[in-house]
């Protein structure tokens, strides 16, 4: 990697809603050409959480969902529904803090996070069942594949970040966390 002083963000234009088995990479290709965007060596695609989830078909109907027990007692005390609950804990190795309103966890890829990374926003519009998004399976496996895919596309070496924002308990706001990459040096991402 070279040093830079500068940092350039721009978006991929036109990027539709991204539903279960879309081609991303076509997704991308396609936005970069409606802004004349022609991609260069080492340069980063982020892609969020959300799209990477839904493309790789991680939306569950809350319907389908039977609560456990467990789910059904910690649901009482978040003050959350237990459907949701039960999905929390099927994608946790433990509960970190739970009191009404707050779930925290430690998701089964190593973040500790709030309801284990699951969205339920902006993932359904209102005359659909209620659904969650959960994480992608393997952040780090996806951002690999993509990048492999982008850099075959365009012929230069890119890197993918797949990102999610985090909020930040008993704190206001939010921030972006890499919970996926590939081709930039990171602690749970590979660099090749």
């Amino acid at each position: 990697m070279t040093r830079s002083n500068a940092v350039e963000i721009l978006a991929v234009p036109g990027i539709p809603l991204v539903r279960k088995d879309d081609d991303l990479v076509a997704l991308i290709d396609e936005g970069l050409a409606r802004g004349d965007i022609a991609p260069r060596g080492g340069d980063v695609f982020v892609l969020t959480q959300k799209i990477v989830s839904k493309a790789e078909g991680r939306m569950v109907d809350l319907a389908t969902v039977e609560p456990s027990t467990e789910a059904i007692e910690l649901a009482a005390k978040v003050q959350k529904d237990p459907r949701l609950v039960e999905l929390i804990l099927s994608e946790s190795v433990r509960v970190v803090r739970a009191s009404p309103g707050i779930l925290i966890v430690e998701h089964r890829l190593g973040f500790v996070m709030a309801n284990a990374g699951i969205d339920q926003s902006n993932v359904a519009s209102p005359d659909e069942p209620q659904r969650a998004l959960l994480l992608p399976v393997d952040p780090d496996g996806t951002a690999a594949i993509l990048r492999g895919h982008l850099s075959e596309k365009f012929g230069v070496t890119v890197a993918v970040i797949i990102s999610d924002s985090f909020g930040r308990a008993w704190r206001r706001g939010t921030c972006g966390v890499a919970i996926g990459a590939a081709g930039v040096p990171s602690p749970a991402g590979s660099t090749s």
